[in-house]
């Protein structure tokens, strides 16, 4: 495996999972999902609370979802649950704790404090979700954040406080989209894209995934595992994408080698931009087979 595939990690899927089912969590570890949320908030009723985070923090000691990053979604810290859940996450040491309805530093502020002095292991990151106007507009400081690696965005709840309509092709959230996105790549962190509700609707689905892989986003967040092949075959580079990445990198080479100034593929100049993104489609590629050999 290449150094370059070593930075990168696959996150086209990303499945919500309700912690206060015990199959389910079980189930999870034959999904080929690249990653998992289990779901402490809202797929889990208020009497279920207690024993989601007693099994999604067992479900992280016990293991058994190989290089697939395992992430908890704990309850937010105005609600009853929200302090405790962080304790115990932070405990069991997931890839990362997924917040709701974060609103800027001052929360993730008090986020990192919990998690330290609850001994949280270094490998644990911050997901926060984007999913209200304020997080729109302090995008930058959330985004590069001490411990946050991702953004998750909330599109049902951001279209709520927006009172904007959920319809096919989501341009009334497409400025915000684009936002979240903007202080993802600033900050060099990974932005993951939100869930689709209509589960029977497979050709929406794809269509809304095309859309957040066009704009540049690394995945989707799922809400059920017949939603993952989808999402897994959009976000991968496709067999004419990896050979033009090849011959790119090889004619560039060439190109360096020969003394020569100017490259062309199928009559396209050749940059150094286009070299680093065929590098990238690579590399990903060695991610996503080293991923799927487990």
């Amino acid at each position: 495996m290449s150094d370059a595939a070593e930075t990168i990690r696959p996150r086209r899927s990303v499945l919500y999972m309700p912690a206060a089912n015990s199959r389910a969590l079980e189930k999870a570890r034959t999904i080929p999902a690249d990653a998992l949320i289990l779901d402490l908030e809202d797929a889990v009723a208020p009497d279920a609370k207690p024993l989601a985070r007693e099994q999604a923090c067992q479900a992280v000691a016990d293991g058994g979802y190989g290089r697939r990053e395992v992430t908890i979604r704990c309850n937010g810290l105005d609600t009853p649950w929200g302090a405790d859940d962080l304790t115990a996450a932070a405990k069991a040491g997931p890839a990362a704790v997924v917040i709701p309805k974060v609103s800027g530093p001052a929360q993730l502020a008090e986020i990192v404090a919990r998690l330290e002095k609850a001994g949280a292991p270094d490998h644990t990151a911050i997901w926060p979700m984007v999913e209200t106007p304020a997080a729109i507009f302090a995008i930058r400081e959330i985004s590069g954040f001490e411990r946050v690696r991702a953004l998750v965005l909330g599109t049902n709840d951001l279209a709520k406080e927006l009172r904007a309509a959920l319809v096919p092709g989501r341009a009334p959230l497409v400025p915000h989209l684009a936002t979240a996105l903007l202080g993802a790549r600033e900050a060099g962190i990974a932005a993951i894209d939100g869930v689709f509700n209509n589960v029977k609707d497979a050709e929406g689905f794809e269509a809304e995934c095309q859309q957040g892989f066009e704009l540049g986003y690394d995945g989707k967040t799922l809400i059920h595992p017949g939603q993952v092949e989808i999402a897994n075959r959009v976000w991968a580079p496709a067999e004419a994408d990896i050979e033009y990445a090849q011959r790119v990198i090889a004619a560039f080479e060439q190109a360096l080698a020969d003394g020569q100034g100017v490259v062309t593929v199928d009559g396209r100049m050749i940059e150094n931009l286009h070299v680093d993104n065929a590098r990238r489609t690579l590399a990903t590629t060695e991610a996503i087979a080293a991923l799927a050999a487990e």
